[in-house]
């Protein structure tokens, strides 16, 4: 009854910027933490950046200092801004939310990924 849908994966030149989007529809109740991962080809998923109910963020160090994990609770929707955008950057991004419907208790719920490619 709840659905996450990403968007805002492309090819980019090193150096440029990506917007990232993660919204859930459906049956929604409450949203907890958010997050974005990361996973690479050969490479385990990665914690990229997070954010709380309160608005508390934390990145991986990788990525500190160029992206931004941002929300606008009102659409129920999760932003990863993405500058300066690196060859190692290049992975399919996965939203994180930990949700709860109308009917159902906390849970925590994937993106479908959305393929980010940086080239050199």
């Amino acid at each position: 009854q709840v659905q996450l849908v990403e968007s805002g994966g492309d090819l980019v030149q090193a150096g440029g910027s990506l917007r990232l989007s993660c919204v859930a529809s459906g049956s929604v109740f409450a949203i907890n933490n958010k997050g974005w991962y990361r996973q690479a080809p050969g490479k385990q998923r990665e914690l990229v950046a997070s954010i709380s109910s309160t608005g508390s963020t934390n990145y991986a160090a990788s990525v500190k200092g160029r992206f931004t994990i941002s929300r606008d609770n009102a659409k129920n929707t999760v932003y990863l801004q993405m500058n300066n955008l690196k060859p190692e950057d290049t992975a399919v991004y996965y939203c994180n939310v930990r949700m709860r419907t109308y009917f159902t208790g906390w849970n925590d719920y994937w993106g479908q990924g959305t393929q980010v490619t940086v080239s050199s």
